[in-house]
């Protein structure tokens, strides 16, 4: 929501797709010490028991301590609205009895509608590959723990590398067709992952994949940016937020009830496939992001 507020239109898609990068750079490093925490070095310096999958748990508390340092130069250094003087419980009542307002609003556009069901869709697919591709990797390729954590590595510098590479392509061209250019490679490469038997081409296919996972997340953020009328931008993005939170079951549902009636994890990742198909066809009605705003402004 702070989007709008630190980068001129002009370059919104450069700076949501840097952000992203360098947000996969940092989960790289975070995933690199994670690594060395679970292999025999960390356990010996750090006395664990990994019988007890002691190095494994550790990592969460890591992660903790990676999340509080790393806030704080948002928190101390960043700049950001003057203060409207509200407590926190009087902006929560506001921001409730705003809300009905705000739905009307988005009802009476089309293109933020319609952008909000294709996040919705093409969101459920993606937390779905996150949560269970590690799990089909180690049933389908017999990855190790510490596999699947290299696996996960590889895929952040692929993801980060897409995000600011397409940055300069989503100011060129739009974020819609950004959007719509990063979930047709994730589909494509998606059904690879799903038919493939090879190892090698599961990792290449996968690599792939990771490249248009930044730009369909950073694109997205930048063409909700675009659409919000001016003045309600953090309304928007508390939708967006929503939009991506509020059916995050359906894709492991779908999947999980799946492999419970074929017996098939391939059958199941297929379902991450449907969600993006249905993601890139609801892009296909929606207005390029500066039309739109033109049309209702």
């Amino acid at each position: 929501a702070m989007l709008p507020t630190l980068a001129p239109p002009e370059v919104l898609g450069r700076i949501s797709g840097w952000g992203w990068a360098i947000g996969y750079a940092g989960g790289l490093v975070c995933l690199v010490v994670c690594l060395w925490i679970v292999t025999n070095s960390g356990v010996a310096t750090f006395g664990l028991d990994a019988a007890q999958a002691e190095p494994v748990r550790a990592t969460a508390i890591f992660v903790a301590i990676w999340f509080t340092v790393c806030s704080l130069p948002l928190f101390v250094l960043t700049p950001d609205r003057r203060a409207t003087g509200l407590n926190l419980a009087e902006a929560s009542r506001q921001g409730l009895r705003r809300l009905p307002h705000t739905l009307r609003l988005v009802r009476g556009n089309p293109a933020i509608l319609r952008f909000l069901l294709a996040h919705m869709a093409y969101t459920d697919g993606l937390v779905t590959l996150f949560a269970f591709g590690g799990i089909f990797a180690a049933a389908e390729f017999g990855m190790k723990p510490e596999d699947i954590l290299v696996f996960g590595i590889v895929l952040n510098v692929a993801a980060g590398a897409g995000a600011a590479a397409f940055a300069w392509i989503d100011d060129a061209i739009g974020s819609r067709k950004t959007i719509m250019l990063a979930l047709a490679g994730l589909i494509v490469s998606g059904c690879g992952l799903v038919l493939t038997r090879d190892s090698s081409v599961f990792w290449a296919l996968a690599v792939l994949l990771g490249v248009f996972v930044g730009p369909a997340q950073a694109a997205g953020r930048s063409m909700m940016a675009r659409l919000s009328p001016p003045g309600i931008e953090t309304e928007m993005f508390g939708l967006y937020a929503l939009a991506g939170k509020a059916t995050a079951f359906a894709g492991p549902l779908c999947l999980g009830l799946t492999v419970q009636l074929t017996g098939s994890q391939r059958a199941g990742l297929a379902t991450v496939v449907v969600f993006l198909v249905i993601g890139l066809l609801l892009m296909f009605t929606i207005k390029e992001p500066d039309e739109s705003v033109a049309a209702t402004s």
